[in-house]
């Protein structure tokens, strides 16, 4: 089995894919691997340099310069030293291919994808050639994780990131308050019967008023609306005491304030 089994070419500061390998391994774990790959390439602005992510079955390393990254999944027999140096010649194939300018524009995922022939090229040459310029290459990707040691992270935490990516925050969720209903008061009674008073007297003179000046003119429809207005006002001046007097199960009750 291939050691470096997916490679990809990112947009650091959106991280938008570029260019991607088109080898399909459909197992579970390969295909969480790839979707956590995918939610860490967001973030690769917070770790510039190399990095990795150390999973059960496979491991996804990344190296980041300037505005360009590119990432592997790799499987966990291969080397650090080896998936950084394959990550390296990649990303200088990329940056001669294609200019700054061009990378910044582009505004779809992969925008590149005929750079797909040189990264398989490229994951050939490191999986099944050997030869004494990539010993060479090894040995110094080596010297270097010693002076400057990648950056080690777990799959695990590229989830737990994920929740609080984008300025999004965990939400703690509360219980809403129960608010319950009391008694009405006399005043309230009161002030509910005159209410309702009040609306029929309006409704009456209204009614009366329209009987007559639709006999007499039309100019008094002015009339007419200057009583059926307070009547519907009355209604609405407290409908939850009103529900409450015409509701199925009529009881007494009134709002907390």
């Amino acid at each position: 089995m291939s050691m470096i089994l997916f490679a990809c070419v990112v947009r650091v500061r959106d991280g938008l894919p570029l260019s991607a390998s088109t080898d399909f391994y459909h197992t579970q774990d390969f295909l969480e691997c790839r979707r956590r790959l995918k939610t860490l390439g967001l973030r690769l602005a917070q770790y510039p340099g190399r990095g990795s992510a150390a999973g059960h079955d496979f491991n996804i390393y990344f190296s980041s310069l300037g505005d360009v990254a590119c990432m592997a999944i790799c499987s966990c027999r291969c080397p650090a030293a080896m998936a950084f140096c394959f990550l390296e010649n990649l990303w200088w194939e990329f940056t001669a291919s294609y200019d700054t300018t061009c990378i910044g524009l582009a505004s779809r995922p992969y925008a590149f994808l005929e750079f797909d022939s040189i990264i398989q090229k490229i994951k050939w040459h490191f999986n099944y050639i050997s030869s004494s310029q990539m010993e060479s290459s090894l040995e110094k990707i080596q010297e270097e994780l010693k002076l400057q040691p990648a950056v080690l992270l777990t799959l695990e935490d590229t989830d737990v990131a994920n929740g609080t990516m984008n300025g999004h925050t965990p939400m703690h969720l509360e219980p809403a308050p129960n608010f319950r209903m009391e008694p009405v008061s006399a005043l309230g009674i009161l002030s509910l019967i005159l209410n309702i008073m009040c609306a029929a007297l309006n409704l009456i003179r209204g009614v009366h008023l329209a009987e007559h000046s639709l006999q007499v003119a039309h100019e008094e429809i002015g009339n007419i609306l200057a009583f059926l207005i307070p009547f519907v006002a009355c209604i609405f001046q407290d409908p939850r005491r009103l529900i409450l007097l015409i509701g199925p199960n009529f009881k007494v009750h009134s709002w907390p304030k």
